[in-house]
């Protein structure tokens, strides 16, 4: 039904509001009487088998929702409903921003793709510790993908990240550092090692001073060579971080099947979808045989269904995530992944 009618309705919409369209309607099934219960009943599938435990968190599957979807932490619970083993907000900064000016969000179904260059845009890290305190659902794994201020110079960089990590710390499970969006201006050169280390020592000194620390991944951009790649992992092990998200979004375009022409009135922004797919399943077998089980892989890039999920497993990654093949096959996708690992 969603492929057949309601995708086809929702892309005559412009993306953005495709996207809040969407999350309008499921939050209002969900306010009908027995709502909830008809939503889990059609796209949630738990069993036993699926169940992974990483750091003392449960996640009841394997499968989560990437950053950039929930931006505001305003649809934890009703992406819950979708059965996602955990759910990541962000990316969120310490202040408000509207991001890059419209349109900003790009459809390329023959690639089954997206390009954005959304920028960032979220309400600030205070309306985002406001609404996760309104979470009743305390099962749920809730990670928090931060970043920093478009205004920010990169050389104040960490007291953004460090602001962030202060203020969600008591309402999220996970951590993500965003070092590698393409879309505010800078922030990819925050991978150099050097910019990392003080990233990652500044996090690191606040976390283990809690009496519970909490895990911290890093982000990578799937465009880094591969001896860069390696310098990270060997950061992350050194400063104990729980693992590494492979991969954030490509500035490539190589093997689109959509027209140059097409591509070139798009313009710049971050390619997601099956086009990465590849590239993100390469440096999660690298990230696998470099670190030795000394992190935990979040395989993320062009997951669209089964096969790709269980590429991405069978490939080194612990757990996985996805965003725009969720977008392109549906909300039944979580679903029909969980039934084919089962």
């Amino acid at each position: 039904m969603y492929k057949l009618i309601i995708k086809n309705l929702l892309f005559l919409l412009p993306p953005e509001r495709a996207h809040h369209t969407s999350l309008f309607l499921l939050k209002f099934i969900s306010r009908i009487p027995g709502g909830k219960s008809l939503i889990r009943a059609f796209f949630s599938y738990e069993h036993p088998d699926l169940r992974r435990d990483f750091f003392g968190l449960h996640f009841k599957n394997p499968i989560g929702l990437a950053a950039g979807f929930d931006k505001n932490a305003e649809y934890i619970e009703l992406l819950d409903l979708l059965g996602f083993g955990f759910v990541e907000i962000g990316t969120v900064t310490p202040l408000a921003q509207k991001g890059n000016e419209q349109p900003r969000l790009f459809r390329l179904p023959k690639d089954k793709a997206l390009i954005n260059r959304m920028g960032f845009n979220n309400q600030g890290v205070d309306q985002a510790v406001k609404r996760l305190k309104e979470v009743k659902n305390q099962s749920i794994i809730i990670g928090g993908n931060i970043g920093k201020n478009k205004i920010t110079p990169n050389e104040n960089a960490v007291d953004d990240y460090i602001i962030c990590f202060e203020k969600l710390f008591p309402h999220v499970h996970y951590f993500v550092i965003n070092v590698s969006s393409p879309n505010t201006p800078g922030l990819r050169s925050l991978q150099d090692p050097e910019a990392l280390t003080k990233i990652f020592q500044a996090l690191q000194q606040r976390n283990e001073s809690q009496p519970n620390p909490k895990p911290i991944f890093v982000k990578i951009a799937p465009d880094l060579e591969f001896s860069a790649i390696g310098e990270i992992v060997d950061l992350a092990i050194e400063y104990n971080l729980a693992g590494i998200i492979a991969t954030n979004t490509t500035i490539s375009r190589a093997a689109l099947k959509t027209s140059n022409s097409r591509i070139q009135n798009i313009g710049n922004g971050g390619l997601s979808g099956q086009p990465v797919k590849r590239r993100a399943t390469e440096i999660i077998k690298f990230i696998k045989d470099r670190a030795k089980d000394r992190l935990v892989i979040i395989g993320v890039g062009g997951i669209q269904g089964p096969s790709d999920a269980r590429e991405k497993l069978e490939a080194g990654a612990d757990l996985i995530q996805i965003y725009t093949g969720f977008i392109y096959e549906g909300p039944a996708t979580v679903m029909n992944i969980c039934k084919s690992l089962n």
